[in-house]
């Protein structure tokens, strides 16, 4: 049989409880439907009295079930329908997502096909998240031109942010390879210069993502500072 796990959710506090027959619906759906396409029950996980519109990186409940599927091999989530996962479409199709690139099944099982169909709906929102993230970025990014523009006026010198190399075992290399062309010949006492540093990286295979050397600042931060 294969694992799954099951994910309750219930928006009011007034249908929480033994008494209650949101959670018990929920459950009996699931239960019936793991049994009919042989599936074994590993975990179960609610979250009582939380709105479908929040995000479900936010939900205690769905935070440790994504905790345990990570490392017990159940790789298959059921819900009772798509809006006991999230109510919001947007919710809905990002948290899929989310699911999705981490390699797991969501299976609403009154209709098992939800997540799985292409509709235009579907895409149309992918599209506009897509879009509002894009935005967000170049944003950010111009938000840091403008700061690091304003602390090289103060310091009276170009000041550039720290270059996302060192989360890379190959960005990691390229420092430690930079920093010893960087070293003074033992017989001369000279150094070579930051531009014929990034060219002898280039001819390494250290390049920007576009092909191109790095700049003389870029050499420099890597060798010699760490940022403004």
């Amino acid at each position: 049989m294969k694992s799954a796990v099951a994910y309750f959710r219930t928006s009011s506090a007034s249908n929480v409880g033994p008494d209650k027959d949101s959670e018990k619906r929920q459950r009996d759906a699931v239960t019936k439907f793991a049994k009919a396409h042989k599936f074994k029950i590993v975990g179960e996980f609610y979250d009582a009295a939380v709105s479908g519109a929040d995000p479900v990186n936010e939900r205690e409940g769905f935070v440790n079930l994504i905790r345990y599927i990570r490392s017990n091999g159940a790789r298959t989530i059921l819900v009772e329908n798509a809006s006991r996962f999230a109510r919001d479409l947007a919710v809905q199709i990002t948290g899929h997502e989310l699911l999705k690139a981490e390699g797991f099944e969501l299976i609403p099982v009154d209709a098992p096909d939800h997540f799985t169909d292409e509709t235009p709906t579907a895409e149309m929102v992918r599209n506009i998240l897509g879009a509002v993230s894009q935005f967000e970025k170049a944003t950010t990014v111009q938000k840091l031109r403008v700061a690091r523009d304003r602390k090289s006026k103060e310091l009276g010198r170009r000041c550039e942010g720290r270059i996302g190399l060192k989360g890379t075992d190959k960005g990691l290399e390229m420092i430690r390879q930079a920093k010893r062309l960087r070293r003074k010949n033992p017989k001369t006492g000279k150094r070579r210069s930051l531009r014929k540093i990034a060219a002898e990286l280039a001819s390494m295979g250290y390049t920007r993502p576009d092909g191109s050397h790095y700049s003389a600042v870029t050499i420099s931060n890597v060798t010699e500072r760490k940022g403004c």
